[in-house]
């Protein structure tokens, strides 16, 4: 192969074609992200598989992650499929499956509250909502659209995602205060979570109002986004049952061993249990 050069115009072309395939818009704005940095990279070069390797090593070298890493050659990878490139791919590092994770990305339930109290006291009653909708249901941020007044009075709703189907329940104090703040907010039908301007929120800003509240309420902003609280969920719900094939459905996981990723204990959590093995003498 004598190389492919990555144009800007082939670059818009991944974009629609990602959006014809129903990416969520997160993961379509990721890929264009990555696939643009190893375009800045490639400097007008063209593409083959030696320059992925050494775009590759370039990321390693530069002090990125593992994951980080991962993280952009799945992105490249699907560019590469995209544009019949398959024979430029290369390699994931090996990254082995840690036993705990980090504390300093950990929330714990009496920091969660803090947050609800932090809005409730400054009178963001769509916020607090939005925190204690995902907080205790597991639901996605992006599934938070289908969180509508219908939903509410129905005790349930019905997520339908890139072909995939689902029915979350959704508890019943919960729907009380969904349907309360709906008729305070004139909203009589459809999405609850709304701008002033009648638009659905977007994970942008919800993520943006989620960190200033981590300020008002002390707790340390690592710790403080949307997917974090359906991490809370998971390990709340887990406590409670000790169902993981449950908490998997419950998720919308396909695979038990995603759920076991969010029962991961912490450092802090991990090292208590070494202690208790009493195998220092």
């Amino acid at each position: 192969m004598e190389g492919f050069a990555l144009t800007g115009e082939k670059i818009m072309e991944f974009e629609r074609y990602l959006g014809e395939e129903e990416h969520r818009r997160a993961t379509v704005e990721k890929y264009l992200r990555n696939v643009r940095f190893f375009a800045r990279w490639l400097e007008g070069r063209k593409i083959d598989k030696e320059a992925v390797a050494a775009w590759k090593e370039h990321l390693q070298g530069e002090g990125y992650a593992p994951s980080t890493v991962n993280s952009k050659l799945v992105a490249l990878n699907r560019f590469f499929g995209f544009a019949h490139l398959e024979e430029c791919r290369v390699k994931f590092l090996h990254v082995q499956r840690r036993a705990f994770r980090e504390d300093s990305r950990d929330l714990e339930r009496q920091e969660y509250e803090r947050l609800l109290m932090a809005a409730r006291r400054s009178g963001d009653r769509r916020l607090e909502l939005v925190i204690g909708t995902i907080g205790a249901t597991g639901i996605r941020v992006g599934e938070l659209p289908f969180v509508t007044v219908e939903a509410a009075r129905r005790g349930r709703t019905t997520v339908n995602l890139k072909g995939k189907v689902r029915v979350i329940l959704l508890p019943e104090k919960l729907c009380g205060k969904l349907l309360s703040y709906a008729k305070r907010a004139g909203i009589r039908s459809g999405e609850i979570f709304r701008t002033k301007s009648g638009r659905g929120l977007s994970r942008r800003q919800i993520w943006r109002e989620m960190k200033m509240l981590s300020k008002r309420a002390g707790v340390e902003g690592t710790k403080v986004f949307p997917h974090n609280l359906r991490h809370l969920f998971a390990t709340v719900f887990y406590e409670a049952c000790g169902d993981i094939v449950k908490l998997a459905d419950v998720l919308g996981h396909s695979s038990i061993e995603t759920t076991r990723i969010y029962l991961m204990t912490t450092g802090k959590e991990h090292a208590r249990q070494l202690d208790q093995l009493g195998l220092v003498l």
